[in-house]
């Protein structure tokens, strides 16, 4: 089952190339309870945008959001109105917290710290990390320290008030938001541009992919370096875990994703992105796969990666072949839907397009995998006195 494209929002303003301005979309992100979606729409602009979308706009292929330049632009929704953030630079990396609203009567992480219960960091041109209230669009923090672009951003899956960023100043950096947006630690490893972070579910390791073949891992313990990942022949832009923090896929420009074991680092597989001659790309141009963004589907059964050729490609876990194919143009980032079934993706030209994604019934083998891998490490299933093939089974080696 192709993916299919729902909806395409473009922004309203004319683009701009000057230095002070960029149009690209180089980053999308849903929130963890899936009520809302950010989009770095360029312009030095972020949209939230409550989550559904609205019947017009799923309706037709294309939409103009208008940024009219003022604070914030609101339109009623329910009690979720969209907004407009202005920045005031290029904004590079989006993330949300990953502390869901409060229901009235609960007690939430975020709040009990004096916090609001959802926020974005947005990460800028200048190295400044701005974090915005999402309920009322309302600055919180600038939190300064970084040197060059803030490329990339990755909260704490287990709702603390952790940030990690990563920059072109070659460097991680981690913040606390319950200590006023305080550094705790800078990470240095890397000798280029650092594209990537992600922190683990289980909140154990961070990946970070730079400008390098080999992506590190960190430990979100001790902050320590825990191994080095290599294997690319090229540089590694993306990284992600599984949901049950089991696996790890690095995209390259080498065109491959590997799939690694992060407690043993091992390599389990390779996909390659052939090039895909069909009625899917007309032109006799050839079109590189560099490969741009590698991201895990929420059940843990599927990666989604967007490539230079001009394709969105889902892949099975079991499978070293994609099984389902999309034509994009200038695709540089996508993200899952956190409750399956949609994918968004960003562009070069400032717009952002949500793709139908294969859903899935998670077998009862895979669930009990699933379940067991969130709080046992590959080496502690080694250690079960259990047979071969379900240690094989439980480890990712088998499907």
């Amino acid at each position: 089952e192709e993916p299919v494209l729902l909806a395409e929002l473009k922004p309203g303003r004319p683009q701009r190339y000057d230095w002070k301005s960029s149009c690209e979309t180089w980053s999308v992100a849903f929130s963890p309870d899936g009520a809302w979606f950010a989009w770095s729409q360029g312009h030095c602009v972020v949209k939230l945008i409550p989550w559904p979308l609205g019947e017009t706009e799923l309706g037709c292929k294309t939409s103009e959001r208008k940024s009219r330049g003022g604070k914030a632009e609101t339109r009623s929704r329910g009690a979720a109105k969209e907004k407009t953030l202005e920045c005031g630079q290029i904004v590079w990396g989006l993330a949300f917290s990953a502390w869901p609203a409060a229901e009235d009567g609960d007690t939430d992480p975020a709040c009990a710290v004096g916090l609001p219960c959802l926020v974005l960091a947005t990460g800028l041109n200048d190295g400044q990390i701005k974090v915005w209230e999402v309920q009322t669009g309302h600055l919180l923090f600038s939190l300064l320290g970084h040197q060059d672009v803030v490329r990339d951003l990755s909260f704490a899956p287990n709702g603390s008030p952790i940030l990690v960023s990563a920059s072109r100043d070659k460097t991680l950096r981690v913040w606390d938001l319950s200590r006023d947006g305080r550094q705790v630690q800078v990470l240095s490893g890397h000798v280029q541009w650092v594209y990537c972070c992600s922190i683990s579910p289980d909140c154990s390791m961070l990946c970070s992919a730079a400008g390098e073949k080999s992506a590190l891992l960190w430990s979100m313990r001790s902050y320590t370096l825990i191994r080095r990942l290599e294997g690319h022949q090229s540089s590694v832009v993306s990284c992600d875990f599984s949901p049950d923090s089991a696996l790890l896929v690095t995209a390259s420009y080498d065109a491959c994703v590997i799939m690694w074991d992060p407690y043993t680092g091992e390599q389990l597989r390779t996909l390659r992105h052939v090039p895909l001659h069909s009625a899917l790309d007309s032109s006799s141009e050839i079109h590189t796969s560099s490969l741009r963004s590698v991201c895990f589907s929420p059940e843990g059964l599927y990666l989604a990666t967007v490539a230079d050729d001009r394709l969105l490609r889902i892949w099975a876990l079991e499978l070293r072949s994609p099984v389902a194919f999309a034509p994009m143009t200038n695709g540089l980032c996508c993200m899952y839907f956190p409750h399956g079934g949609f994918i968004a993706t960003g562009t070069r030209d400032g717009h952002v397009q949500f793709w139908t994604a294969p859903r899935v019934l998670s077998s009862l083998k895979h669930l009990c995998r699933r379940a067991l891998r969130t709080f046992l490490t590959t080496y502690q299933v080694l250690a079960l006195p259990i047979p071969r093939k379900l240690k094989e089974f439980l480890t990712y080696r088998t499907f």
